[in-house]
């Protein structure tokens, strides 16, 4: 008889449910992990519930497992795996792997070592750590400069607090005070709220007249106007051509025009956390990247990203809100879709 474990599921109302299924085959270059903690992605996992509540639809349908971020403890090893043994630490990623459940089977290149003094909870949040240091990446930031982050949920406190590290002076925009007061909260320089403040003043005053040389966009849906919004506020060149780099991450969907319309700005796109990531052969080891030509993929950032949380320098305890068992999903999911201005970190308990 194979072995069963509990997963989360969303039906078609837009509710969380907890299901029993398979535990998926070892294969050759994957991990078995008892799960203790996994971290709810609002933005992409819930996208789907949202629309679905909000739709008032009736028919559950099958339910869907979902998750891609969790911690635990290594309980098997596959054919080929050499970097870990029963009873490691880990933090694990990837979407149909690291999933809301108490079991998972995870490719070797998508788990990393918990560092001694770093919890199953602060491992969990490690795949959205990384997807807002790949932003980062994107964005070139240089010491001294001025970082505009647009959204603040977890991807966009993230990538502002990385960018302190990486020598930036970092302001976050968001239409939450909920979350404007988490980033004040966790060291973030400066926060405007978007719709009640004077969002060019403000801009103005945090980089003392210069405008913002790069932004980071962490939010999904519609992005038209915030675009033109953080055009207005980037640096403008004498001859009046705005200059900068945006990068743009998640489900952000935007109209521009493009050439001169856009001056001298660089508008880039940043997909998930880094190379490697739904490279299966690499995900199982099976190949490598060199490094000296690829130093940062998904499995070194993830390194850096639990590193950083190890010297207290991403402390990602002060993002979570909610902690609850794997049974209370359903509260979980509800929290975020009906109370967001309260909801940020999202902990389910194993």
């Amino acid at each position: 008889m194979s072995r069963q474990r509990y997963i989360g599921a969303l039906d078609g109302t837009g509710h969380g449910q907890v299901i029993q299924q398979d535990v998926p085959e070892l294969k050759p270059g994957m991990v078995e992990v008892k799960v203790h903690a996994s971290l709810i992605s609002p933005g992409t996992e819930l996208s789907g519930a949202k629309t679905a509540r909000r739709e008032g639809k009736t028919e559950v349908g099958t339910p869907r497992p979902f998750g891609y971020q969790n911690a635990g403890e290594i309980t098997a090893v596959g054919d080929g795996v050499t970097a870990f043994k029963p009873g490691d630490r880990v933090a694990c990623m990837g979407g149909g792997y690291a999933q809301h459940t108490n079991i998972a089977v995870v490719p070797q290149n998508l788990c990393c070592l918990l560092p001694e003094n770093v919890s199953f909870e602060e491992g969990a949040y490690a795949h959205l750590a990384i997807t807002s240091m790949h932003a980062l990446r994107r964005a070139e930031p240089v010491f001294g400069e001025y970082l505009l982050v647009v959204g603040m949920g977890l991807v966009g406190q993230m990538a502002a607090r990385l960018g302190q590290i990486a020598g930036v002076y970092a302001m976050g925009w968001d239409m939450s005070q909920f979350r404007l007061d988490v980033a004040r909260r966790w060291g973030i320089d400066g926060t405007t709220l978007i719709g009640t403040d004077d969002a060019q003043a403000k801009a103005k005053e945090f980089t003392r007249g210069y405008g913002f040389d790069l932004a980071v966009m962490a939010f999904g849906g519609d992005g038209t106007k915030s675009l033109e919004q953080v055009n207005s506020v980037m640096k403008l060149s004498p001859d009046t051509h705005r200059m900068g780099r945006i990068a743009m991450v998640g489900g952000l969907k935007t109209l521009c025009g493009w050439g001169a319309a856009l001056g001298n700005l660089d508008l880039r796109c940043c997909a998930r956390t880094g190379p490697g990531y739904h490279d299966d052969a690499w995900e199982l080891g099976e190949t490598s990247y060199p490094a000296v030509f690829m130093r940062w993929t998904t499995r070194t950032n993830m390194e850096l990203a639990l590193r950083l949380m190890s010297e207290g320098k991403l402390d990602v305890k002060c993002l979570t809100t909610h902690r609850l068992p794997l049974a209370e999903i359903d509260t979980a999911v509800t929290a975020h879709i009906e109370d967001p201005n309260n909801t940020l970190g999202t902990l389910l308990l194993y």
